[in-house]
């Protein structure tokens, strides 16, 4: 129950002190418009907005979510507020659970602002909506567990956010965000299938538009593969540099 409670304690300062600050409740509402204007200019014809929505929605959940988490932790690090986290009586998997949430929730927030804009511009009747729950939800895990990873590889601000530029770019053009995989050249296409957001956006495209490559099921796995692997993976990292 004290763990619990520290849990939430942690989430709760976390979403008062670095998400529901003004800069970051705009970045979530521009962000896909300003992709959405892109589109716009650069086609110079009406857009598909059904079509490209997953798309906006799945690179709105992988900027927020790694950037926030990203610079949110490396901050702490950096200021050393983190070690006194790592002293507490807390399990070490439960505490970088309570300092992932806030960017979970965040990133699922963010992930519907897109929703929210394109329901005045076009019926979204007919869309499967806790399928697309789901896999706003295991994006956003994916993602934030992907600035976890990134978070704990390096010790200043602007080191994290080069790095998850590193990951990030690649993504938006190699992750079937806004055209099929397929129009990819094919010494390409196995390095999609390597990256989480293909996976995520995939489910969406299949949720929305029914314009899916893979099976919800197989997609579903997959998030949860690499959900379970980057935090693994970054929870060894944790012991390993910032405990041992």
């Amino acid at each position: 129950m004290k763990s619990w409670i520290a849990f939430l304690s942690i989430l709760k300062k976390d979403i008062s002190t670095y998400y529901l600050k003004p800069p970051n409740i705009s970045w979530g509402i521009i962000f896909p418009l300003a992709w959405t204007l892109m589109f716009f200019i650069r086609t110079g014809e009406p857009i598909d907005i059904k079509g490209i929505l997953p798309g906006i929605m799945g690179l709105s959940i992988l900027f927020g979510t790694t950037s926030m988490l990203a610079v949110t932790i490396t901050f702490e690090r950096r200021r050393e507020s983190f070690n006194r986290l790592l002293l507490a009586p807390i399990d070490l998997n439960l505490l970088m659970l309570a300092k992932t949430s806030g960017a979970i929730i965040f990133g699922v927030a963010n992930g519907f602002v897109p929703v929210l804009i394109g329901a005045f511009l076009v019926d979204l009747g007919g869309v499967n909506w806790p399928v697309i729950l789901l896999g706003v939800l295991l994006i956003s895990i994916t993602s934030t567990f992907m600035g976890l990873f990134i978070a704990v590889g390096v010790r200043e601000v602007f080191e994290a956010q080069t790095f998850s530029n590193f990951f990030r770019f690649p993504m938006v053009f190699l992750c079937g965000l806004f055209f099929p995989i397929s129009n990819l050249p094919i010494w390409l296409q196995p390095l999609s299938y390597g990256l989480p957001l293909t996976y995520g956006a995939d489910f969406l495209h299949e949720a929305i538009n029914r314009t899916g490559m893979f099976h919800p099921g197989f997609s579903l796995f997959m998030l949860f593969v690499f959900a379970a692997g980057l935090f693994i993976f970054s929870i060894r990292n944790v012991k390993k540099k910032w405990i041992d």
